[in-house]
């Protein structure tokens, strides 16, 4: 019995009381030191009973763990707690993964701009335009400032959704023609041959004129979209005004 309150005295006693110690200013030594041995005494006089039902000093040689009332439960909850932090860490990468993987599937956006450069003299006029044409023609916005996912084409002047979901796009038509010519163009947007949204002028009142619309399409994956003008139309002076715009606003997921 003395080995065990002896035991339980260095195990559990002294560095309670050591870590009370530490907690305690400096100034409290000659007091801290008295109490420690009254502590001490007492604990090697104890002849009763132990107060703790479950206490057993043979863990100290069956398991290595030390004597303690709780140690059995004590390295339950430990083994618990443990295994519920790496649960939850295998959750919490799991769904890292997967805001990565949305998160890289939705880097589609685009803006590009009409080159000036393309406009041509009409003949019998002092204006520099692109059309008419005689047939409707996809504008070919061929300077790019953005162009995230390569999802649009400079040469084609079309964007090919890389992925299904739904998607913003925006367009602006600018023209501006000499004084008393007249403003004539109509431009719209189109997605896999079938019209979707369009602006246009035709008056002799306005020396310049501009427009723009904003869509929001659900698209599969290959779809098209891409902004025509219409035949027997023109945009002149100033193409760089001219605008494409797009980006992929959210995914669809597959669940």
């Amino acid at each position: 019995m003395a080995l065990s309150i002896s035991i339980f005295f260095q195990m559990v006693v002294l560095p309670l009381l050591f870590l009370l110690g530490a907690l305690c200013c400096c100034g409290h030594v000659e007091a801290q030191t008295s109490i420690t041995e009254v502590l001490k005494q007492a604990a090697l006089q104890w002849r009763g009973s132990l107060t703790c039902e479950k206490w057993d000093c043979n863990c100290t040689f069956t398991r290595q763990r030390g004597c303690c009332c709780a140690a059995t439960e004590m390295y339950q909850v430990e083994e618990d707690t443990f295994m519920r932090m790496k649960y939850l860490w295998d959750d919490i990468s799991m769904l890292n993964d997967k805001i990565q993987a949305l998160t890289d599937s939705i880097k589609f956006s685009f803006k590009a701009t009409m080159d000036s450069n393309i406009a041509i003299t009409i003949p019998g006029s002092a204006e520099r335009c692109f059309g008419p044409f005689n047939t409707n023609v996809p504008i070919p916005y061929s300077i790019i400032s953005l162009n995230d996912g390569h999802g649009y084409n400079p040469s084609l002047g079309i964007f090919t959704a890389p992925c299904a979901g739904v998607y913003v796009f925006s367009f602006t038509a600018y023209s501006s023609v000499e004084e008393n010519a007249r403003l004539y163009h109509k431009v719209q947007l189109v997605k896999n041959g079938q019209l979707i949204s369009s602006v246009w002028e035709n008056n002799r009142e306005d020396g310049e004129d501009s427009a723009s619309q904003v869509v929001v399409l659900e698209m599969l994956k290959g779809d098209q979209v891409y902004i025509e003008l219409m035949s027997g139309r023109k945009l002149c002076k100033h193409l760089q005004y001219n605008i494409f715009t797009g980006y992929m606003l959210y995914p669809f997921i597959d669940e």
